[in-house]
């Protein structure tokens, strides 16, 4: 296995959690709340912190200072917030804010170095290094810098296939489990997991055996897959004590916009939004056509990606496609919100964008030029308060 290059991914970690900071000074000191009060004083680091705290980084604050306080609370998964709450514990039951960017962002630097050795695996170390370029500047990757749980996930998810490509099952499981205590799509990983065991029962058995020997070889593999749904089950059976609902957290998303539909419907519902309703330049105009192009973008990347990635890796990114259009928010005007988020998630799609970015240098200088600008401008408007999930 090559070493990861330590120097060069902690130096893409700084670089990038440096604009960030540069970010949220900028906005903090020029853009005022309200408005035309302009700030005579030293900068207040609080302040500052507490520019991040808000959507999501809200409810995973709350949740890990004051626990799950009504059913809706359980759409916000929990070993973030218990991270969060265990470490703050430490410290006195304080800095759940502080405390929760500090471990997204150790979470994404520790997402670095498994992806790298994903992407190296498959195809050698420069795709290995656009790989991280692309995701640190990508426009949404300012949410691994706030008090988020993408990052963890991404460390999970990730780290539960680099183990199922070393064949350390037990360890898949686990991570699979902690993923799936992290975000409800950590469940998924069940259907990668069984296709690596496949593969790697057809190459390593042979086929003169008998069938007791085969089922003896592999039922050891097999069984850590079951840790995966227990995540699941574990945090079903807090909603049913909790709320009399085992399945609360899914229950619960029509309060947060989210309907159950066929794939595709939010797509169009965006489409018609584009085109028929919204006036051109107007807020929800923008927001639809982020999300869209990210969207989009990543349904084309995992269309490329299927002959030049290992098939658990397109069937991971299709089935978490697959999960985003399913539950839409139909009755808002944007109805693929978060979806410019949620495909932080999606790694494959990054690793054939960095084959895509070296195959064709003019792409790469226009995704230098306008990732890092885009996630500026986006962090801008989080750190604002502006509508940005």
């Amino acid at each position: 296995m090559k070493r990861a290059p330590i120097a060069d991914i902690l130096w893409l970690f700084i670089a990038t959690r440096l604009l960030l900071i540069a970010v949220t000074y900028v906005g903090y000191i020029l853009f005022p709340v309200p408005p035309h009060v302009y700030p005579v004083q030293p900068v207040d680091i609080v302040g500052l912190l507490t520019s991040w705290n808000h959507w999501d980084a809200i409810h995973y604050t709350q949740v890990a200072q004051f626990g799950y306080q009504n059913i809706y609370d359980t759409a916000f998964f929990p070993l973030f917030p218990l991270l969060i709450k265990g470490i703050a514990f430490l410290f006195g039951n304080q800095g759940y804010i502080a405390i929760g960017m500090i471990l997204s962002n150790l979470a994404l630097l520790g997402a670095l170095f498994v992806l790298y050795h994903i992407a190296v695996d498959i195809l050698g170390e420069r795709v290995g290094r656009r790989t991280l370029l692309y995701l640190c500047i990508f426009p949404t990757a300012f949410f691994f810098f706030a008090a988020y749980n993408e990052s963890l996930f991404l460390l999970l998810t990730a780290g539960a296939f680099l183990a199922m490509r070393r064949q350390k099952w037990w360890l898949a499981g686990l991570l699979g489990l902690f993923a799936a205590l992290t975000r409800s799509a950590g469940l998924l990983l069940v259907f990668p997991y069984l296709y690596e065991l496949w593969v790697t029962r057809q190459s390593s058995t042979d086929e003169k055996q008998s069938v007791f020997n085969q089922l003896r070889q592999t039922l050891p593999r097999l069984l850590p897959v079951v840790l995966i749904p227990l995540g699941t089950l574990i945090y079903c059976f807090y909603c049913w004590k909790a709320f009399n609902d085992p399945i609360a957290f899914s229950t619960v998303q029509s309060h947060w916009d989210r309907q159950l539909t066929l794939p595709g419907v939010g797509i169009l519902y965006s489409l018609g939004q584009l085109f028929f309703v919204q006036p051109f330049g107007s807020f929800y105009e923008v927001h639809i056509l982020l999300d869209l192009i990210a969207t989009i973008g990543f349904i084309l990347l995992a269309a490329l990606g299927w002959r030049k990635l290992r098939t658990s890796y397109t069937l991971w990114i299709g089935l978490l496609l697959l999960f985003t259009f399913i539950s839409p928010a139909i009755h808002q005007p944007d109805a693929l919100v978060s979806s410019q988020r949620f495909v932080l998630e999606m790694f494959p799609g990054f690793i054939t964008l960095a084959v895509l970015g070296i195959k064709h240098p003019r792409l790469h200088q226009a995704i230098i030029i306008t990732f890092p600008f885009l996630q500026a401008a986006m962090a801008l408007l989080f750190v604002l308060n502006r509508w940005m999930v």
